[in-house]
């Protein structure tokens, strides 16, 4: 068994923002020459996520909608973690949308379903963030 480790940078121009990282995770897995096994991606900061969706914008836009309802942002009063930091409610965004994701490679390829893509999900950008890509197989 073989195993390979990349870490993906960010520095995203906002503060949220969603990013489709299957190319990239792709790449991974031809510069580890596994072909069959799995790959995980977690997002190695606290106010960032990983996940699987459909890469369409009005989803996108949906997500930031709902997210924004369930953790807004302002009033940064409002949370009792906000004092040397405004970011309480990118903590909260990132538990809703999760750390990281495993996926099966088969044949060298990402094994997702239709429509199924990759994103990082940042809550509190502009500044450099990091994803782990761990590939582990044959």
């Amino acid at each position: 068994m073989k195993s390979y480790r990349k870490e993906l940078l960010f520095n995203t121009a906002s503060r949220r923002e969603f990013i489709n990282i299957t190319p990239q995770v792709s790449q991974c897995i031809k510069e580890s020459g596994i072909n069959e096994g799995f790959v995980l991606c977690n997002a190695m900061h606290i106010t960032a996520s990983v996940f699987i969706n459909d890469d369409e914008s009005g989803l996108h836009s949906d997500f930031e909608t709902w997210l924004e309802k369930l953790a807004p942002e302002k009033p940064y009063s409002q949370y009792r973690h906000n004092g040397a930091e405004d970011n309480a409610d990118a903590h909260l965004k990132r538990t809703i949308m999760g750390r990281e994701v495993v996926v099966a490679i088969t044949n060298s390829e990402l094994d997702l379903g239709p429509w199924e893509q990759i994103f990082y999900g940042e809550f509190d950008g502009k500044r450099k963030k990091r994803v782990l890509v761990k590939i582990i197989g044959e």
